[in-house]
């Protein structure tokens, strides 16, 4: 039996008159203006809504969530009316341990095979991008060898400088870029939002952040392998630094943070421990949509009084099993 079929939503007035039939097909926009779906098995597991779908459907209670427009997809007008409370009929009695548990069982088959495909996709770019990056960094300086034989030590301490100031230069372009260009910039959160909705695959529109981040990156490895000196030990070694940040940035940001795929030991470690709570108080609002950045996210929270105290609460209380 289908799920959606065992559902009859009802609309209820202030007077708790009943109105018409909202049909499933229609979008519900919430006090918050997210939409979100009402079918239970497209809500992520890990969400304590989830958990709420799930809880009053066992128990045979209504789910109430409380609306402030409805909004007609054929049509795309809203009713501009007092708000109402969208009420979910719970499934049957004969349906609720079949379709409720194959409902389940479908969703996490669907979220395994979503982590093997960027699982897959995260370790072949890693393995490709580092192997590409270390032949072309042996062949750049043996290349551009001086004359007389003599390994060129301080472009070399350049290029490793530049590594370094890249990986930290791109933790504060994030953190500018994050607030600036992708919150707050209309056209940039148009691709960030679904960042902060449910995904219902493996990837999402924010994705394409990542390959935006990769032109600086090659262009400035292509013109540093290309050009002798200084100069172009310097544009090499900043090209390479973009690079392993966006890898960094891909393990522990999607992997570790959002699960996307399984980061193994990595998830253990203290620090990792902070920069995932940390990340998640951005994505709560708690402070002001802070921390921006990610590597030192934790650093960032100090600047709000009480958020180092709540991220430490969160550490101490996280557990990976429940993700």
């Amino acid at each position: 039996m289908d799920v959606l079929k065992a559902y009859s939503p009802r609309v209820l007035g202030a007077n708790g008159a009943t109105a018409p039939v909202l049909p499933l097909t229609n979008s519900v926009k919430l006090l918050k203006g997210v939409r979100r779906p009402l079918h239970p098995s497209a809500v992520p597991a890990s969400t304590a809504k989830k958990q709420a779908y799930m809880g009053a459907i066992r128990s045979q209670q209504p789910v109430v969530c409380r609306v402030s427009q409805i909004v007609d997809q054929e049509s795309g007008s809203e009713a501009a009316e007092t708000p109402k409370q969208l009420v979910i009929e719970p499934l049957p009695t004969h349906a609720t341990s079949s379709s409720v548990d194959d409902a389940i069982a479908a969703r996490k088959q669907q979220r395994q095979r979503e982590q093997v495909t960027y699982q897959f996709a995260a370790v072949a770019a890693s393995v490709g991008v580092t192997s590409l990056a270390i032949v072309a960094t042996y062949l750049r300086f043996h290349w551009h060898m001086e004359d007389d034989g003599m390994f060129p030590w301080g472009e070399m301490f350049g290029t490793l400088s530049l590594v370094a100031g890249g990986v930290f230069g791109m933790e504060m372009w994030a953190r500018f870029a994050h607030k600036v260009l992708w919150h707050d910039y209309q056209p940039g959160w148009a691709l960030h939002k679904s960042h902060h909705e449910p995904r219902t695959g493996p990837f999402e529109a924010n994705d394409l952040y990542a390959i935006a981040n990769g032109v600086p990156a090659m262009a400035l490895c292509a013109y540093g392998f290309l050009t002798p000196g200084m100069v172009g030990s310097l544009c090499f070694g900043a090209g390479l630094g973009i690079t392993l940040f966006g890898i960094m940035y891909m393990f522990v940001h999607d992997g570790l943070v959002h699960r996307r795929f399984p980061v193994g030991p990595i998830a253990n470690m203290p620090y990792m421990k902070q920069l995932a709570v940390a990340h998640q108080l951005h994505h709560a609002g708690k402070y002001g949509g802070a921390p921006w950045g990610m590597f030192l996210a934790p650093q960032e929270l100090e600047a709000f009084p009480g958020a180092k105290e709540d991220m430490e609460r969160m550490v101490a209380e996280l557990d990976w099993s429940r993700r």
